[in-house]
């Protein structure tokens, strides 16, 4: 598939057939999110691997009740390392480089997924505490987002997005 087809075609996937990912797609991937740009070539990116069931449905709960988490078969946790990037760029590493580094990585992982034929979503809503406690995540690594993966079980429509001539500004807003 075109890269720019992949763009195009990508969306956010909440129903998962049975069929499990096999290894070889997952590790695909996890070595596309490894590839992302990241400020200062920090990579602050940890990522979590989770196929149990008692894990997923974990998730779920802590991610305001989202029951497809539990139901695809893969789910990665995506984890921003605060202090490789606060050590190298200090709060601004910690507050914004490891946020938008890790963004970039997921942003790589959905459209790899997408370019497999699988389906994932990017949830970011969810009790980072509550994350934080089920996967034993130590202080200093931050749960950024929830990113269940399967086979789609649906073909969303595309969404409206916004035309370009109302988006883009030249030399000043």
């Amino acid at each position: 598939m075109d890269i720019f087809e992949v763009f195009k075609v990508r969306r956010s996937i909440r129903a998962y057939t049975q069929e499990d990912v096999s290894d070889e797609d997952l590790m695909r991937i996890l070595e596309a999110a490894r590839w992302a740009p990241s400020a200062g070539n920090i990579q602050p990116w940890e990522f979590i691997v989770i196929r149990k069931p008692e894990i997923k449905k974990a998730l779920a709960k802590a991610a305001l009740n989202q029951t497809f988490i539990e139901e695809a078969p893969v789910v990665i946790v995506v984890c921003a390392d605060e202090s490789r990037s606060g050590w190298a760029y200090g709060s601004r590493g910690v507050t914004l480089y490891c946020i938008q580094d890790t963004a970039a990585a997921i942003e790589n992982m959905l459209l790899a997924a997408c370019a497999l034929g699988l389906g994932a979503c990017w949830v970011g809503a969810f009790s980072e505490e509550e994350v934080r406690r089920i996967l034993n995540i130590p202080r200093g690594l931050r749960p950024v987002a929830i990113i269940p993966i399967g086979h789609p079980a649906e073909r969303p429509s595309p969404p409206r997005k916004r035309a370009l001539k109302e988006i883009i500004h030249y030399e000043k807003f």
